[in-house]
C-alpha cells in the first residue's frame, strides 16, 4: 500500500496493530503498550487538534498531556491527516511532533482494509519503508519489550502522602499515578525487575503493557514470592500486571487470534453481573479454565467471552486486563482505584465484594401482554419522519418478544399504520393523539402497558396529562421505560434546573416564569442577551435570543400564547453544541451510543444546525468529560432507554453548561441510529420491557453485544432542508427556534468528501460546496457578505463559500460566524481545490490522475469537475473510467472492522483500496425520496418501503438507495443491500453497474428519483414500470397537453409561453385569472394564479426559473370549480385499480395542502363516468405500467384535466388504506412482470366505494415555527404533513380530523372577516354558527351587514385603524382574554385592508388559536360542529368489517 508521509522520513518495522478508539491520538501515541508497533489508528480524521505543549508538567512532575516521556508507537498509518489544526490547547501539529521523535508516518492507507486483514490474520508483521531505505521485518514480541519501557531507577510521586504504594513499572501508564496520588498515596515507581519483595508498603500496584508476559521472568518470579508469602497487604494489577499475576498464581496465558484495542470494549463484572464499557490494549489474555483453585475470573470480556481479570478468593488481590486509567477513552472503571484504596485502609478481612460498587437493581423481563404505542400524529416542523422510523422499529422489537401491540397514530401516510404484514402493529387507530381519545382506545383495548418515548412531544405531552388525570392508574396501564415522574423531570424548565443544581451539575444561570413580568425581572438580572424556552415544546417551538428588552416582550408574549411557563435563560450564543446519545436500561447499564459535534454554533438550533459525528474538534478531556456527565445526568434523572442529551461547551477553556435533556427519541436519535448502525427506537424498545442491555444482541454483527459504544470508521455530516421560499413573507434567519423540513445525511471518509455530498443530497440543483444559491436563484445585487456571515440563515452555508472564494480569511469568518476554525479551513481547502481545477482548464492540458483523484476524494462529482475542466457530466465519467479513478464501496459495521458485520449497509467512497462486499446479488433497484421537503414526505417512504418489501416477498434482491435519515426505507433489515447514498445520476449509475441491478424503480420515491428517469434511461438503466419518454411526455406541460387534445380529452384553454408578450396576449384571449406552471416540479413549485398583467410579470420571472431547460405554461384559471383526484394503476395501458377521492376546496389550493374525501361526496355519476373515461384514454395513450395521478376540475358535469403524473403520488397511502387494497403492492407485481389477481381489484368496471364510512384527509401546517409567514393556502404547496380520520359520515371524520391537526375547536367567540363577495353564501354558516351558540365578532363593514341580517355580530376595529376608533375593541386584546378562540379570515387580494388582514391571520397564529382561511372547509366546520354528534373511537378496521358486502 502506498500512502504519503506527515511523520520522520525514515524506514522502520513492526507488528502492525488497529485501534478503534475515536478520541485521543496524543494520549494514545504515548501509550508504553504500542512499544514496538506500527498502530493503524480506524478513526479516519486524525490531527484535527493539533498537539498540546508536550513538555507542560502537571502537579505532580508528570507530564501533563501525555502517557509516558514521548511517542511509543514505532510508525502511525491513518487515512487523512488534518496539516491545519485548530484548538485552544494545541502548540503544534501532530506532523511537527512526530518528527522531533523521529516516528514515521503515513496518511491515505485505506485503514479499514489493514484492519480487515489484522482481523483476520491475527498477527501480522509490517513494514513503512521509504525509497531508498530498504528495511527487514521485524517480530517485537520475540524481545523483552517490558525492560524496553520500565523506568530505570525508583522514582516518588506524591512525597509525604499517608498511603505508601509500590508500583512496578512494566510500562505503567502515568494516569495510573496521577489517579493514586489524587487518592491520597505516595507511589513509589520501581523498574520492572527490581526486587520489592522486602520493601514495605501499603499495596502493590503491578501496571502495564507491551509484547509477551512471558519474557518477564523476573517480576514473574517476585509477584509469586508475594503471593506466596503471607503478606496481607492488597495487590492490584492493570493490564500486563493482570497477565503477570495470573502467571504468578499458576494461570497460562495466550496470544489471542484478535487483540483487544480500543475504547469501546463491554466487559461483565463476574461478582454482580454489572457491565461496564472499557479502554483496552492488549494481545495476550489468562486462559480462565487454568486458574488454580483459591482464583476466580472477576472480569469477562462480553464481545469475545476473553478474561479481563482475576480475584483471590480470600485474600485482596485482584486485576483488571483493561484500563481503569483510560486515557484515552472513558472514565468509567475509574472506582477500581477507589476499591483498591478502600481494601488498604479497611484492612484485614475486607472481601473484594465489598469494595466494588453495589449492583443497581436486577432488571428482569416485564410481565406484559399488550402494548399502547402512541404515535406522533402528522408530520410537522420540528417533529417529521424520525417518529414514524422510531415508531416502527419499536413496532419490530415488541413483535420479536411476542407482545400484541395497539398502535395509536392519524398519520395514515406512515409505514407503522400499515394494518398487514410481519413487522406491523396488531391493531391501528387512525385517532387523534388526545386524552379523550386515547382514553377511549385503553378502554376498548384493554392493554397493559404503555410507550411514550416513540411518538415526539405529541405522545408526551399527551401521556403526562394522563398520569395526571389518573386514567393510567384507574385502568391499570404501566408506562415502559422512562417513567413519568422522569419525564416531567427533563419537560418542567424548572424542576429540570432544580434537579441538575442537586447534582451540582452545571447549568446555564436561569429562571423558571409563568409571566410576562416575571420574565422581563428575571433577565434585568442575568442581564441581556438572554435566551427564552418554553416548557414541554418541540425543537425549540417558542424560544428565540433576546438582545434587549422589546424583543423580550414580543418574543416572550408569543411563548406565553403556547405555554404556561418559560425560561429565560444566560446566553451561551457562540459556544460549541456538542449532544450525546446515551442508553440506559433498567439495570444501570449505560451507554453514550454516538456523540455529534453541531458545526454551527450555540445559537442555532440542532435541528436546523449542520452536525457532524462524531465530533471533529473535541481533545479526549472534553470528549470523555462531557461524556461522563452525560452518563451521570441519565442515571440521576432515572432514565431507562434511550436520550439527547445537549452541552454547550466554551470554545476555548473546559467550562460547559447542560443545555437540555430529551427523555424520549428525537431527530438527533435517528440521525445517530443511521449514523452508527446502532438500532436505537429498537433497543430503547426492549430496554423498556426490561430486558438487560448485555441480553439484547447487536443486530449488525449478529454475536457480539447490544452493550458497546460504536467506533466510526468514516465522518457522517448532516445538513437540513429548509423550503424557506415556499411561505410569503418568511424570513430566511434561523435561530433557537427550528424552520427545517427535512434533513440528509451523507457518509463520507475525509470531512470534505462527507460535507460536499450532502450539500448535493439536499439540493439536486447543487454541486457542492459553492457559492451558487439553491433552484438557481441569484443572489441579491448587493449582498452584504458581513451580515451573511454574522446572521444564521438558510444560505449561509453558500456565503461562506463566497467569502472564501473571495479570499476572506478564516479568522474573519470564525470571528462573524463563531464556527470552528478547523471546518472552515476544510471549506477553505474545497474552494482552493476548485481554483486548481480551474486552472487546468487555462493550460489546456489533460488532468492528472493524482489531481483528478485527490477532487473525488474531497468529494467533488463528476458535473462540478466537468464544470471546472470545461467539460459535460458524460465526458468527466468516461475520462474518469479511463484514468480508472474509481469509487469503493464501504460496509458500516458499528465496530470500525473489529468484527463482520452480517448485514450489508452501505456507502460509497473515494477514500479506500477495495470493496467490502462481493457483488453477485444482481437485485432490483428501488430510489428512495431524498429530503422530506415540503411536497415530498413521508408518503413517498411509505410507497418505497410498500415496494420493497413486495419485491423481497417475491423473492427478488432489493437495492435501496436513499439519503434521508429520517426513514423507514434506509433501515438495513428492510432491504438486502441498502446504499446511504447521493440520489444523483452519477452515483445510481456507480451502484447499478458495481450491483449489476436486473432494473430499477423510480416512480415511488416522488420527484427526485422520476426527474432521473430520461437520463438514467440514456445511460442505459433498465427502468422498470412506464417507459421514461412517456414520463418525459407527461412531466413536460406543453406536450402533455397537446396529447390530451389529441384524444380529444377536455382542458381548460392552454399556451406554452416563452415571453411576457405571448402571456399577456394569451390572458387577454381568455380573461383573467390564469395559471401559470412550470414543468417538472414537486408540489407546484412557482405555480400561482395571476390575477393581473403585474403579477403576470413578477410570476413568469419565478416560473422560468424554477424550469430552466422545460416549457412554462399557462392555462384559464377555472373559479368555483371541484377538484378531483384519479389514483390508479395501469397495466400496458389499462387501468385495473382506482380510486376517486375529492378536495373540500375548490380548485386553486394545491392539493398537497387540500383536505381529501374518500368517498367522493359532491360529484355527479355522469361527471365520475367522464373523470373514468379520461383515466381510460391517458393510461392507454401513455402505455402506462405502475402507479399513476391525474387531478381533475370537474363544474357540473363538466370535467377537465388538470395533470398528470406517471408516478405514485402523495394519496397514495390514503386510498390504499382507506380501501384496504396496497396499490404500490399491484404496482410493483405490474412492473415486474408479476401475475396479478383482478378479481379483488377496484378496477373501473367494479370500483370499490365504502358506504359505511368515509376516509378524510386533513393537512398538517407548520405556521406557528414561520414567523412572519402569511398563512393563507395557494397553488404553491405549503404543509408539511397530514393527517387522516374516519368516520360513519363526513362530519364526524372531519371533526376527527381537524382535531387530529392539532385545530382547536372553539368555545366562546369567532371573528369573522369575509370579503363582500362571499357575504350571501356566508350567511348560511354564520346562521350555523349563531345557533350553536357562538359570540360573533365582524369588523365594521360585516358586522353591520350579519345584523341587518338578524345575526348578532360585536364590531372590532381593523388592527390599523384601532387609534381611529377608540370605540371599538382591538382584536388583540379580545384574544388576550380569551374572547375569541377563531378567526375565520377569507380574504381576496382586492381590498383596501390586505395588510389588516394578514395582521389579523398572523395573530391568530402567534396567540395561538384556530384560523380558517378557506370557505369550503369553513362551511364544513360549521356543519359539523352542528351535525356530528358523539364521536366514536372506531379503528379503519371496524368500519372495513361491517363494509364488506357494499362493493358497488
Amino acid at each position: 500500500m502506498k500512502g504519503y508521509s506527515f511523520g520522520y522520513p525514515s524506514s522502520t518495522a513492526g507488528e502492525v496493530v488497529f485501534n478503534t478508539g475515536i478520541s485521543g491520538y496524543t494520549e494514545a501515541l504515548t501509550d508504553p503498550s504500542y512499544k514496538g508497533q506500527i498502530l493503524t489508528l480506524a478513526n479516519p480524521i486524525v490531527g484535527n487538534g493539533g498537539v498540546p505543549d508536550t513538555t507542560a508538567l502537571d502537579e505532580i512532575g508528570l507530564r501533563r498531556f501525555l502517557e509516558s516521556d514521548g511517542i511509543k508507537v514505532s510508525g502511525l498509518l491513518v487515512l487523512d491527516y488534518s496539516n491545519e489544526y485548530s484548538h485552544w490547547q494545541a502548540a503544534r501539529s501532530l506532523g511537527e511532533w512526530l518528527q522531533e521523535e523521529k516516528v514515521p508516518a503515513l496518511y491515505g492507507i485505506d485503514t479499514r482494509m489493514l484492519s480487515k486483514l489484522i482481523r483476520d490474520k491475527g498477527t501480522v508483521l509490517g513494514k513503512i519503508e521509504f525509497e531508498g531505505q530498504p528495511t527487514e521485518f521485524a517480530d517485537p514480541n520475540k524481545q523483552n519489550l517490558i525492560a524496553e519501557v520500565s523506568t530505570k531507577e525508583v522514582k516518588v510521586y506524591g512525597k509525604g502522602n499517608p498511603i505508601k504504594i509500590v508500583a512496578i513499572d512494566c510500562g505503567l501508564k502515568n494516569n495510573v499515578i496521577r489517579l493514586l496520588v489524587k487518592q491520597g498515596a505516595e507511589v513509589h515507581l520501581v523498574p520492572w525487575n527490581h526486587d520489592f519483595t522486602r520493601m514495605e508498603y501499603d499495596g502493590l500496584v503491578i501496571s502495564g503493557g507491551p509484547g509477551d508476559p512471558m519474557k518477564a521472568q523476573e517480576v514473574i518470579q517476585n509477584v509469586r514470592k508475594v503471593l506466596e508469602s503471607s503478606r496481607p497487604e492488597p495487590l492490584f494489577g492493570i493490564g500486563m500486571g493482570n497477565l503477570i499475576t495470573g502467571i504468578a498464581a499458576g494461570a497460562t496465558s495466550y496470544k489471542m487470534q484478535m487483540a483487544n484495542r480500543g475504547q469501546n470494549q463491554p466487559v461483565l463484572n463476574a461478582v454482580n453481573g454489572q457491565a461496564v464499557i472499557t479502554t483496552q490494549n492488549h494481545a495476550y489474555a489468562i486462559d480462565s479454565s487454568t486458574l488454580p483453585p483459591g482464583w476466580k475470573p472477576l472480569f469477562v470480556n462480553a464481545n469475545d467471552q476473553t478474561n479481563e481479570g482475576i480475584m483471590h478468593e480470600t485474600r485482596p488481590i485482584f486485576t483488571a486486563q483493561f484500563y481503569p486509567d483510560a486515557n484515552p477513552g472513558p472514565t468509567d472503571t475509574e472506582f477500581l482505584f477507589d476499591s483498591f484504596i478502600s481494601l488498604i485502609k479497611r484492612g484485614k478481612g475486607t472481601t473484594i465484594a465489598s469494595v466494588l460498587p453495589k449492583a443497581g437493581a436486577t432488571a428482569s423481563r416485564l410481565e406484559v401482554s399488550k402494548v399502547l404505542i402512541l404515535g406522533s400524529g402528522g408530520l410537522s416542523i420540528g417533529q417529521a419522519g424520525e417518529f414514524d422510523y422510531s415508531g416502527s422499529q419499536a413496532v419490530k422489537a415488541l413483535k420479536e418478544e411476542n407482545v400484541k401491540i395497539v398502535l395509536m397514530n392519524p398519520n395514515i401516510a406512515s409505514v407503522q399504520t400499515n394494518e398487514t404484514g410481519l413487522k406491523q402493529a396488531d391493531a391501528v387507530y387512525f385517532l387523534p393523539i388526545t386524552p379523550r381519545f386515547v382514553t377511549e382506545v385503553i378502554k376498548a383495548e384493554h392493554p397493559d402497558g404503555l410507550i411514550l418515548g416513540m411518538g415526539g412531544q405529541t405522545a408526551l405531552n399527551c401521556g403526562v396529562e394522563l398520569f395526571k388525570q389518573g386514567v393510567l392508574q384507574q385502568y391499570g396501564v404501566k408506562v415502559l421505560g422512562t417513567s413519568v415522574e422522569s419525564i416531567m423531570a427533563t419537560e418542567d424548565r424548572k424542576l429540570f434546573s432544580d434537579k441538575l443544581m442537586e447534582l451540582n451539575e452545571k447549568i446555564a444561570p436561569s429562571f423558571a416564569v409563568e409571566s410576562i413580568e416575571d420574565a422581563l425581572e428575571a433577565a434585568e438580572k442575568i442581564s441581556y442577551p438572554v435566551m427564552i424556552r418554553s416548557a414541554y415544546a418541540l425543537g425549540g417551538l417558542g424560544s428565540g435570543l433576546c438582545t434587549d428588552k422589546e424583543s423580550l416582550l414580543d418574543l416572550g408574549t408569543k411563548a406565553f400564547a403556547m405555554t404556561k411557563q418559560i425560561l429565560v435563560e444566560k446566553s451561551v450564543v457562540g459556544w460549541k453544541e456538542i449532544e450525546y446519545e446515551v442508553v440506559r436500561d433498567a439495570a444501570d447499564n449505560c451507554i453514550a451510543v454516538c456523540n455529534m459535534e453541531n458545526i454551527d454554533a450555540m445559537g442555532v438550533h440542532t435541528g436546523d444546525s449542520v452536525v457532524v459525528a462524531p465530533s471533529q474538534t473535541l481533545t479526549n478531556e472534553e470528549f470523555q468529560m462531557l461524556r461522563d456527565r452525560a452518563i451521570k445526568v441519565v442515571r440521576y434523572l432515572d432514565i431507562v432507554g434511550e436520550c439527547n442529551i445537549q452541552f454547550a461547551l466554551h470554545p476555548t477553556s473546559l467550562e460547559y453548561y447542560i443545555i437540555e435533556v430529551n427523555a424520549r427519541l428525537s431527530r438527533s436519535s435517528a440521525l445517530a441510529s443511521k449514523a452508527t448502525g446502532y438500532p436505537l427506537a429498537f433497543i430503547a424498545a426492549k430496554i423498556a420491557l426490561g430486558i438487560p442491555l448485555p441480553e439484547i444482541k447487536n443486530v449488525v454483527t449478529g454475536k457480539t453485544s447490544a452493550y458497546f459504544e460504536p467506533s466510526l470508521d468514516y465522518v457522517v455530516t448532516k445538513i437540513p432542508r429548509w423550503d424557506l421560499d415556499r411561505f410569503q413573507g418568511a424570513s430566511n434567519r434561523i435561530g433557537s427556534s427550528m424552520k427545517s423540513v427535512g434533513e440528509v445525511m451523507a457518509i463520507g471518509r475525509t470531512f470534505e468528501e462527507s460535507f460536499q455530498k450532502a450539500l448535493r443530497m439536499c439540493h439536486p440543483s447543487i454541486d457542492g460546496f459553492t457559492s451558487h444559491l439553491p433552484m438557481n436563484k441569484a443572489w441579491p445585487a448587493i449582498a452584504d457578505i458581513q451580515k451573511e456571515l454574522s446572521e444564521p440563515s438558510s444560505t449561509r452555508i453558500y456565503a461562506m463559500a463566497k467569502a472564501l472564494e473571495k479570499g476572506v480569511p478564516v479568522d474573519v469568518i470564525h470571528k462573524l460566524t463563531a464556527i470552528d476554525k478547523w471546518f472552515l479551513c476544510k471549506m477553505r481547502s474545497i474552494v482552493n481545490m476548485e481554483k486548481i481545477l480551474k486552472e487546468v482548464k487555462h493550460t489546456g492540458e489533460e488532468i492528472p490522475e493524482e489531481m483528478l483523484r485527490k477532487a473525488k476524494q474531497m468529494g467533488f462529482s463528476d458535473r462540478q469537475i466537468g464544470k471546472c475542466l470545461g467539460l459535460t457530466e458524460v465526458q468527466c465519467r468516461q475520462l474518469r473510467m479511463r484514468k480508472n479513478v474509481v469509487p469503493w464501496v464501504k460496509k458500516i459495521d458499528t465496530l470500525a472492522a473489529e468484527y463482520p458485520a452480517v448485514t450489508n449497509y452501505l456507502y460509497v467512497t473515494y477514500n479506500g483500496q477495495e470493496h467490502d462486499v462481493k457483488f453477485d446479488d444482481c437485485g432490483v433497484m428501488v430510489l428512495g425520496c431524498g429530503p422530506y421537503h415540503i411536497g415530498s414526505s413521508v408518503e413517498f417512504d411509505w410507497c418505497a418501503v410498500s415496494s420493497i418489501r413486495t419485491l423481497r416477498q417475491l423473492g427478488n434482491k432489493t437495492v435501496v438507495v436513499n439519503c434521508n435519515p429520517e426513514t423507514v426505507s434506509t433501515d438495513f433489515d428492510e432491504c438486502d443491500r441498502l446504499y446511504f447514498e447521493e440520489m444523483s445520476l452519477e452515483r445510481i449509475l456507480d451502484i447499478y453497474q458495481y450491483e449489476r441491478c436486473s432494473g430499477c424503480i423510480i416512480s415511488v420515491g416522488g420527484q427526485i428519483p422520476n426527474n432521473l428517469a430520461v437520463p438514467l434511461h440514456q445511460s442505459g438503466v433498465k427502468i422498470l414500470g412506464t417507459h421514461p419518454l412517456q414520463i418525459n411526455q407527461a412531466e413536460d406541460r406543453s406536450i402533455f397537453s397537446a396529447v390530451l387534445d389529441e384524444l380529444r380529452v377536455a382542458q381548460a384553454p392552454w399556451k406554452a409561453v416563452s415571453t411576457l408578450r405571448d402571456a399577456v396576449e394569451f390572458a387577454g384571449s381568455v380573461s383573467y385569472p390564469c395559471l401559470l406552471r412550470p414543468s417538472y416540479v414537486l408540489s407546484g413549485s412557482a405555480m400561482n394564479v395571476v390575477f393581473s398583467e403585474e403579477e403576470m410579470k413578477k410570476f413568469l420571472v419565478e416560473a422560468t426559473r424554477v424550469s430552466q431547460d422545460h416549457p412554462v405554461v399557462l392555462t384559464k384559471f377555472i373559479e368555483d370549480a371541484r377538484e378531483v383526484e384519479m389514483d390508479a394503476v395501469a397495466k400496458a395501458g389499462r387501468v385495473i385499480a382506482h380510486a376517486v377521492s375529492e378536495h373540500v376546496e375548490d380548485a386553486g389550493v394545491h392539493s398537497g395542502d387540500a383536505t381529501l374525501m374518500l368517498p367522493t361526496q359532491t360529484i355527479s355519476q355522469g361527471a365520475l363516468e367522464k373523470v373514468k373515461s379520461a383515466t381510460r384514454k391517458i393510461a392507454n395513450a401513455f402505455a402506462i405500467s405502475g402507479p399513476f395521478n391525474v387531478q381533475f376540475l370537474v363544474r357540473g358535469n363538466n370535467v377537465l384535466v388538470i395533470e398528470c403524473n406517471l408516478r405514485a403520488s402523495r394519496s397514495f397511502p390514503f386510498v390504499s388504506k382507506t380501501l384496504g387494497v396496497d396499490f404500490i403492492d399491484v404496482a410493483t407485481k405490474v412492473m415486474i412482470g408479476k401475475e396479478v389477481n383482478e378479481s379483488s381489484l377496484p378496477t373501473l368496471e367494479h370500483p370499490v366505494i365504502p358506504s359505511k364510512y368515509i376516509g378524510i384527509k386533513a393537512p398538517m401546517f407548520s405556521w406557528s415555527r414561520l414567523r412572519d409567514a402569511d398563512p393563507v393556502l395557494r397553488c404553491e404547496m405549503a404543509s408539511t404533513g397530514e393527517v387522516a380520520c374516519f368516520g360513519e359520515d363526513v362530519y364526524s371524520a372531519f371533526q376527527k380530523a381537524m382535531l387530529a391537526t392539532g385545530f382547536t375547536f372553539p368555545k366562546q367567540g369567532i371573528l369573522i372577516g369575509i370579503q363582500k363577495s362571499f357575504r350571501s353564501k356566508f350567511l348560511f354558516v354564520a346562521e350555523l354558527l349563531h345557533g350553536e351558540g357562538f359570540q360573533l365578532y365582524a369588523t365594521e363593514a360585516t358586522s353591520d351587514w350579519l345584523n341587518a341580517n338578524g345575526i348578532p355580530a360585536n364590531p372590532v376595529a381593523w388592527p390599523s385603524q384601532e387609534s381611529l376608533s377608540p370605540s371599538l375593541p382591538p382584536i388583540r386584546r379580545l384574544i388576550r382574554d380569551g374572547k375569541i378562540d377563531l378567526v375565520i379570515n377569507l380574504p381576496n387580494s382586492n381590498t383596501k385592508f390586505v395588510h389588516d388582514n394578514y395582521v389579523i391571520r398572523r395573530m391568530a397564529i402567534d396567540s395561538g388559536i384556530a384560523l380558517l382561511t378557506n370557505f369550503q372547509v369553513t362551511k364544513l366546520f360549521a356543519e359539523a360542529i352542528k351535525y356530528s354528534g358523539k364521536l366514536d373511537s372506531k379503528s379503519l378496521f371496524h368500519y372495513r368489517q361491517f363494509d364488506k358486502g357494499d362493493a358497488a
